[in-house]
């Protein structure tokens, strides 16, 4: 098969095309034809060098963290449409995975939306989960343009909070469609937040953003950091945690199903032009998801 690896640790530029061998699902897993993969920073960050978790990874190595594809070996029947998520592995025409780490896709969910899907849908979930925001409160969500913040941003509203997203200026009109009372990054932040009167915060930009949000919010178990996870036990503030489940993945397909949770790509790539897509994603900037495309 075909798959986008690397064989030694750096910059984009070591990624390649190569031909490895297909896998074969056994007991208790499937296989899963890849359509689509995401492209985020955890990839990147596996590429440059960091070693997951619990996890004993060989060469070459592929990345991925979510997928979507059809089914044509194992559990389910061959020919489901599913979508999943993986720590490592998704960008290559095939992945074997346990069946508990899919769903089935909802039949108007374009292929790009699919495999690109799960993860920040999936992470917005689990950290508002974590910060128990409830109706009435004012959540305050930093980076509210990428993907992770674009999911936050509408379960909050969904959980009945007032929604506040920060992002630049180009994307002000973009948080207003989701909801959200934009505010744009910069110096003076704090003047324009602290009138809104924030109760809980998703901080997915970390440095200032992560400052201001300490002065605006007392209780420190009412901030989660996505990024600065090196400072968050000296602040006191809180990281997210694992709660990946093809349960939640399932809930968050349905509202997509029914209109109620947007899901923006910001870019679909050919998996020939990998390096491409991990040069924007490290930019840190942009709306919504980058995604692979597979044949």
């Amino acid at each position: 098969m075909k798959a986008v690896a690397f064989t030694e640790f750096g910059g984009p530029e070591v990624l390649r095309v190569l031909d490895l061998p297909e896998p074969h699902a056994g007991p208790g897993e499937v296989r899963v034809r890849v359509k689509a993969a995401g492209v985020q920073p955890f990839d990147a960050a596996v590429r440059a060098g960091w070693e997951p978790p619990h996890l004993n990874l060989g060469w070459p190595r592929v990345p991925g963290n979510e997928f979507a594809g059809v089914v044509d070996e194992g559990e389910l029947a061959a020919g489901t449409e599913v979508l999943g998520f993986t720590a490592v592995q998704a960008c290559a025409e095939y992945i074997v995975v346990p069946v508990g780490d899919v769903t089935p896709k909802p039949p108007g969910m374009p292929w790009d939306v699919a495999g690109g899907f799960t993860a920040g849908t999936q992470t917005a979930s689990i950290a508002l989960e974590v910060l128990r925001v409830t109706a009435g409160e004012t959540l305050l969500v930093h980076a509210a343009a990428g993907s992770v913040g674009t999911a936050a941003v509408q379960l909050g509203k969904l959980a009945g909070a007032t929604v506040v997203g920060t992002a630049s200026e180009a994307n002000q009109d973009y948080l207003r469609e989701l909801g959200a009372t934009p505010v744009v990054y910069g110096p003076e932040l704090r003047d324009r937040l602290a009138p809104l009167g924030v109760d809980v915060v998703l901080d997915g930009a970390g440095g200032d953003a992560l400052d201001v949000s300490l002065e605006l919010v007392r209780d420190r178990s009412r901030i989660l950091t996505l990024v600065d996870h090196d400072r968050a036990a000296d602040l006191g503030v809180l990281v997210s945690k694992s709660g990946r489940s093809a349960s939640r993945l399932a809930e968050l397909a349905a509202l997509y199903a029914k209109g109620d949770l947007r899901f923006h790509v910001r870019r679909a790539y050919p998996y020939t032009e990998a390096v491409a897509a991990h040069r924007e994603i490290e930019t840190g900037h942009g709306r919504g998801k980058i995604v692979l495309m597979f044949p």
